[in-house]
C-alpha cells in the first residue's frame, strides 16, 4: 500500500508552474473583488478560503474562494443584494453567474479556474448567521493544523473519492466535500491510517468529539463546531460506497482505485425503466437539483402505493431546461389482483369492521396462516406508465414539490425503456441497471 501511496503523490502535488498561474489568477480576482468592496461601508474585508487558502487543491480544477466579510448587523436582504452586486462588477468580464447554497454567491471562470464571490458575516465561533460563516475558521484551523505532508495525503484521498465517484458536496451528488477530506485525513493522521479504519468501522460510529447525539449511517464531526455533523449532507450511498472502497483497497491495493472505473452494465433490464421527461423555467442548479430529488423520492412512494416494485431511482437534469425522473422497475406491467392483510381474528373489533368492509367489494375473503384476516382486492392500475400518466394529470399536488407545479403543468412525457431517449440520458439512465464500478474492485 505504502508504494503505491507514494506513485500517486507524486502525480496529485501540483508542479511548480501550475502553482504559480494559480496564484497569478487568484491574486487577480482577489484585486477585482478588493477594488469593489472599498464602495461598501457594510464590508470589513476580503480574504482567500476554501482548498486554495488550505494548500489542498487539486491541480486539475483548483476553484479559487474569495470570501467577503460583512458587518454582522447588516440585514440578509442588504447582504445578499451588495455581495451580488459586487460578484458581479468585480468578474464582469468573465460571463459570472448567481449560484446557491443557503445564500446566493457569485461564480465565474477565468482562464479554466472556477472563481466563487462568497459572502460571510464577521460573527464569533458559535454565533453562526449563515453556512458560510464558519468556513474562515475552517481556513485557520487547517492552515494551523495540517501539515505539509498532510496537504498531500488530503490531495491522494481526493483524488480517491473523484476516481470513485463519491467526491464532491452538491446536492446533485452529496458525497465527500474538499473539507470533509481534510477533516478525515487530519484525525487519522494519514491516509493510509484512514483506509484501514474506515474499512471497519461500525454503523453511526463517530468522527471526532461531540456530546450530541445524530442519526447518521456515519457521523463526522467538524472540529470548529461540535454540533454539527458534517457527514449529514452524504448520501447512504456514497457512504456504503466510501466504506466498500476503502475495504477493497486495503485488501487489495492497487493503482486503478485512482483512476475511473467504469460501470458494468446489464442491458436486458432496459426495458424495466420507467421515464418521466419534463421542461422547466431556468432556476439555480443546487434549487432544481433539490426539488428534482424530492420529486423523485415523492413519486417512489406513490409507485409502490399502486403496487409497483421500485428497485432503484434517479433524478437528472441538464441545468438548463430539462429534468428526467427514472424508475427502475422490478416489472412495468403488474397483477390485476393482490391480497390485503387485514387484523387477526381475535381482535374482535377490527376483525368484524375489516370482514363487513370487505365482502362486498373483494373478490375473496378468508383467514390466513398467520391469524390475520385477508381480502383479495382488485387492482386500479396494473400498467406503470398509464398509473403514472393518470396520477400527474389528477394529483400533481400530491406528488410533486409545489415549486415544479407549474413546470409539470407545461407537459411531460413518459417513456418505458430507451426508445426515444437521448444518448446523454441513456448514460444518466443506465446507472440504474448497472453494478457500479466501486464494487466492481472486489473482483
Amino acid at each position: 500500500m505504502k508504494k503505491i501511496i507514494a506513485n500517486i503523490m507524486k502525480n496529485v502535488i501540483p508542479t511548480k508552474t501550475i502553482e504559480k498561474s494559480k496564484e497569478g489568477i487568484a491574486k487577480t480576482a482577489l484585486e477585482l473583488v478588493k477594488k469593489e468592496i472599498e464602495k461598501f461601508p457594510e464590508i470589513i474585508g476580503v480574504e482567500f478560503g476554501g482548498s486554495f487558502a488550505k494548500g489542498t487543491w487539486l491541480s486539475k480544477d483548483a476553484d479559487v474562494d474569495i470570501f467577503v466579510r460583512f458587518k454582522k448587523s447588516i440585514s440578509e436582504e442588504k447582504f445578499e443584494k451588495i455581495s451580488k452586486k459586487i460578484g458581479f462588477d468585480s468578474l464582469k468580464e468573465f460571463s459570472p453567474y448567481v449560484r446557491y447554497s443557503e445564500h446566493p454567491y457569485v461564480e465565474a471562470k477565468m482562464k479554466d479556474t472556477k472563481i466563487n464571490v462568497v459572502p460571510f458575516y464577521d460573527v464569533k465561533a458559535g454565533e453562526w448567521k449563515s453556512a458560510a460563516d464558519r468556513s474562515p475558521f475552517h481556513t485557520k484551523f487547517m492552515s494551523k493544523s495540517l501539515t505539509q505532508k498532510m496537504r498531500n495525503e488530503v490531495r491522494i484521498l481526493k483524488t480517491f473519492l473523484k476516481s470513485n465517484g463519491i467526491y464532491g458536496a452538491e446536492i446533485a451528488k452529496q458525497g465527500f466535500s474538499g473539507y470533509v477530506s481534510e477533516v478525515l485525513v487530519l484525525h487519522f493522521g494519514s491516509f493510509e491510517n484512514m483506509i484501514k479504519s474506515i474499512s471497519k468501522i461500525e454503523e453511526n460510529q463517530v468522527i471526532g468529539k461531540t456530546s450530541k447525539k445524530f442519526d447518521t449511517s456515519l457521523v463526522i464531526i467538524d472540529p470548529i463546531d461540535s454540533n454539527r455533523n458534517l457527514a449529514a449532507a452524504i448520501s447512504d450511498e456514497n457512504i456504503g460506497k466510501f466504506i466498500l472502497v476503502c475495504r477493497a483497497f486495503k485488501e487489495n491495493p492497487k493503482s486503478d482505485f485512482f483512476k475511473n472505473k467504469k460501470s458494468r452494465v446489464s442491458k436486458k433490464h432496459w426495458g424495466n425503466i420507467l421515464s418521466i421527461k419534463f421542461n422547466f423555467k431556468m432556476r439555480s442548479p443546487d434549487i432544481i437539483w433539490g426539488q428534482i430529488k424530492r420529486a423523485t423520492s415523492s413519486l417512489n412512494t406513490q409507485l409502490e402505493l399502486a403496487g409497483f416494485t421500485v428497485l432503484r431511482s434517479r433524478a437528472y437534469t441538464d441545468q438548463q431546461k430539462e429534468a428526467y425522473l427514472l424508475f427502475l422497475l422490478e416489472s412495468t406491467k403488474i397483477s390485476d389482483i393482490y391480497a390485503k392483510s387485514g387484523p387477526e381474528f381475535f381482535r374482535e373489533g377490527s376483525s368484524k369492521s375489516f370482514i363487513s368492509k370487505n365482502l362486498s367489494n373483494a373478490e375473496l375473503v378468508w383467514i390466513g396462516n398467520n391469524k390475520k384476516i385477508i381480502s383479495l382486492e382488485k387492482r386500479k392500475h396494473v400498467d406503470a406508465s398509464k398509473f403514472m400518466s393518470e396520477f400527474l394529470k389528477n394529483n400533481l399536488q400530491t406528488g410533486i414539490p409545489k415549486g415544479l407545479q407549474a413546470d409539470f403543468k407545461q407537459g411531460f412525457k413518459i417513456t418505458i425503456g430507451e426508445k426515444g431517449l437521448s444518448k446523454s440520458i441513456k448514460e444518466v439512465a443506465s446507472e440504474l441497471i448497472s453494478t457500479d464500478g466501486t464494487l466492481l474492485h472486489f473482483n
